[in-house]
């Protein structure tokens, strides 16, 4: 019996990175100090725990004093949302995070192409003069959707040169949840054009439940979490060093193989889709097929119940999703499907494949078997 594990679904988890795990450990046993104390062991971890602030934000550009970290990307996302008070711009195919925290404001939802792609064009047509944010992800979470922010960017410093021009105060600020993307295309603050970016550790082979909110420096934040003061008022609570020198490490090691990882990863996704869409000529492929992260496979099978295709081939050891982790735990229809304006009839069979470093050629070909033997045997069962 093979008792091998296909993990297909990177997008939802990566396992934490073993020398991340390794520069993490002395802050669990030995430098277990809290930083704001002021004896010299004290001291030594605030000043390791700044600079692996510092290294975060080099990987994105930026600086570590203009860096939140958070208990993860969905706190970074609502400590960004809740800095503003009035109207939101963003898509109908942002993660939930993002939705319920524009759901609290006055908002419009910018509807995607049936690529999943948010056009620079729509954004503009939303922005209204009380509109103080725009948040568009760098990339969906289930169709792979890389956005064209440098583009939307634009509309939004337009908006800001033109109030300041008319003497109006209300500012604008163009915000992005990157929590998919890093260690696969390049996040970096500058070229994107963006005010504000999330980025999530837990998605890179760093730890889970650590993340961070970087702003421009003319971007005013108000805190969420209240307390001793620490993130520069704007995050209370004794901070989380082990989690952020793990953070660090992750982000480097991301960043610096993501040009080689990306070539892999894309080759291995092409291989495992020709071999599905040879299989299964009705199969369905959605998202951009030119414009989207390359560990990202989302493909539907019509007629077949993507449910239990997912506990058939678990019985087989391959994990894969059906969307986001969120979305599949309350067994909803996925609102990024019904955005784009899938099918039902597609829509409920769809499988989300998200490679990484798991990924191999080997296992990547053994998945692939199961897979075509599985959804075979299901379209035979129902007679497609």
């Amino acid at each position: 019996m093979n008792h091998e594990q296909y993990y297909l679904d990177h997008a939802a988890a990566t396992p934490l990175d073993e020398r991340v795990l390794e520069a993490m450990q002395p802050y669990f046993l030995h430098d277990f100090f809290n930083p704001s104390s002021p004896y010299a062991p004290a001291v030594k971890v605030r000043q390791a725990y700044e600079e692996a602030k510092q290294r975060i934000a080099q990987v994105i550009g930026g600086k570590g004093n203009d860096l939140v970290i958070t208990a993860g990307a969905t706190e970074s996302i609502n400590l960004m949302f809740a800095s503003i008070t009035g109207h939101v711009v963003t898509s109908s195919i942002e993660h939930h995070a993002v939705l319920e925290a524009a759901a609290q404001h006055d908002h419009t939802f910018v509807v995607p192409n049936e690529k999943g792609m948010i056009s620079s064009e729509s954004v503009k047509a939303a922005i209204r003069p009380d509109t103080e944010l725009v948040s568009i992800q760098l990339a969906n979470n289930e169709l792979g959707t890389i956005q064209p922010l440098r583009d939307i960017a634009e509309v939004v410093r337009v908006e800001r040169r033109r109030r300041a021009d008319a003497g109006e105060s209300r500012p604008i600020y163009f915000h992005s949840d990157a929590s998919q993307g890093l260690g696969q295309i390049d996040v970096h603050v500058a070229r994107l054009g963006v005010d504000a970016l999330t980025i999530n550790a837990g998605k890179m082979y760093g730890p889970k439940q650590v993340a961070a909110l970087w702003t421009d420096r003319f971007v005013r934040l108000a805190p969420i979490v209240y307390g001793g003061g620490q993130e520069r008022g704007l995050r209370s609570g004794t901070e989380n060093v082990a989690g952020t020198i793990g953070f660090a490490v992750a982000a480097e090691f991301a960043a610096g193989h993501a040009g080689g990882e990306a070539k892999r990863l894309g080759a291995l996704r092409d291989s495992l889709e020709k071999q599905l869409v040879t299989s299964f000529p009705t199969a369905v492929i959605s998202g951009a097929r030119k414009k989207r992260l390359p560990g990202h496979l989302h493909i539907s099978f019509p007629g077949l119940d993507a449910e239990r295709l997912i506990f058939l081939l678990e019985a087989q050891n391959v994990y894969v999703a059906t969307g986001s982790a969120c979305a599949a735990n309350k067994g909803t229809r996925s609102h990024v499907l019904t955005a784009i304006g899938l099918a039902p009839e597609v829509a409920d069979g769809s499988l989300r494949l998200t490679l990484g470093r798991l990924s191999t050629t080997k296992n990547i070909s053994a998945a692939a078997a199961i897979l075509i033997r599985v959804i075979g045997a299901e379209m035979e069962r129902v007679g497609r």
